[in-house]
């Protein structure tokens, strides 16, 4: 038996999933699904928890939500459902299921996502600005295709060893890219919280599209930062290799964030694969973030699609915006230099400076011309030719 895509024999999931409040947020802003699509089956029934991979795929979902009050809770529940609802309508209408399409169905559930939370914040005066993270994982047959907006991470464990398989749309990131921190530095940084990507506040969003082959044993881990911000790659890692039970996964990795704090929510998705549709690991394996070449050149798209897709078939440039987890708003351009906390203390400072100096310069400018004035009038009174009183005989 052939899996779709062209992979020999059956790719078996065996899937768990979590949320906690954590210990200091009164309420859970944070989402998650998982899914058959094939059966069209969204739930953690054991039907679910252990299935085969069908010829429309699976789906795993983790949503970070936030904006203050209730939106964050709002935001990341509507993300959820609606990718949940545009798989089920366009890709389930595409007639022959390929990866191309699954991929870009994937994607275009996201920006429909993006478009919808941001039109229901317009008109909640009361919601505005709110936004989630979104990081969706779909198998289809023996590859893993992985949409990713903000910072809720993916994580690949093959071999007992965790990689990270998205990259965060984050300050921090760029700032390790860009050669200024550490990955270690970024960590302990107050201004992780800071995301150049979110659902919902901006009307247009880029969305990262990658993909990954998978190899016999792997195990998916989606998480939000309530995690990943406090434990490590290596932990995750010895956690999924020490534990077989994918329950008790999700249960030990979120009681070791709450352990040093829980100062979020926090949410886990595991999914182990195996099956004769997955080969062994080879040495030329790689594993990372990986874009996926998605021919979206050409106005044609795959028949089911076009609903979704309309004028987002064609790439689009979207100005990225940071925001951050408290409050949801724009702060600065992805093409706009990184200004340090120093260099804006001396803008002001010498902002200051230019300030006195021109309040000086008026100073000394309306002195120097009372001055005059005053020059001019005791010059005329000493002239008898200029003075009143000569101008004026009757005097």
């Amino acid at each position: 038996m052939s899996s779709p895509g062209g992979a020999r024999g059956s790719v078996f999931v065996h899937v768990f999933g979590r949320t906690d409040v954590g210990r200091t947020r009164e309420h859970n802003e944070d989402a998650f699904v998982v899914a058959d699509l094939t059966a069209d089956d969204a739930s953690l029934q054991p039907s679910v928890r252990t299935h085969t991979v069908g010829e429309r795929g699976s789906l795993f979902m983790v949503a970070d939500g936030m904006g203050g009050a209730a939106a964050g809770e709002i935001a990341s529940e509507m993300a959820t459902n609606i990718v949940l609802r545009e798989l089920r309508s366009a890709w389930m209408a595409v007639p022959t299921p390929t990866a191309e399409a699954f991929a870009s169905a994937l994607k275009h559930a996201a920006t429909t996502a993006n478009a919808e939370i941001n039109a229901y914040a317009a008109n909640h005066p009361e919601y505005r600005g709110m936004g989630t993270t979104a990081t969706i994982a779909g198998l289809f047959a023996d590859k893993l295709y992985l949409v990713q907006v903000g910072d809720s991470r993916a994580y690949l464990v093959r071999d007992g060893v965790a990689r990270q398989i998205t990259k965060d749309q984050s300050l921090m990131q760029k700032l390790v890219e860009a050669g200024e921190i550490t990955e270690e530095e970024a960590e302990r940084s107050e201004r992780r919280n800071i995301i150049l990507q979110a659902l919902g506040p901006e009307a247009s969003v880029k969305v990262d599209l990658t993909h990954q082959q998978l190899r016999t044993g792997d195990v998916l881990v989606l998480c939000s930062d309530g995690l990943s911000g406090q434990v490590s790659r290596d932990q995750i890692g010895e956690v999924v290799r020490d534990e077989p039970d994918l329950m008790v996964v999700c249960k030990r990795l979120i009681d070791m964030a709450n352990a040093v704090g829980g100062p979020d929510n926090i949410t886990v998705v595991a999914a182990r694969f195996d099956g004769e549709g997955l080969t062994a690991t080879t040495a030329d394996d790689e594993i990372g973030h990986r874009v996926f070449p998605l021919a979206e050149a050409s106005n044609t798209p795959p028949m089911g699609l076009d609903r979704v897709m309309g004028e987002e078939s064609q790439r689009t440039t979207v100005p990225v915006r940071a925001v951050t987890r408290d409050m949801v708003r724009p702060a600065i351009d992805e093409e706009a230099p990184l200004v340090s906390d120093e260099r804006r203390a001396r803008g002001r400072m010498m902002q200051r400076v230019l300030l006195g100096a021109l309040v000086v310069a008026v100073i000394a400018a309306a002195a120097w011309w009372i001055a005059h004035v005053m020059n001019r009038g005791t010059s005329a009174a000493a002239d008898p030719q200029t003075s009143p009183s000569a101008q004026n005989p009757r005097d």
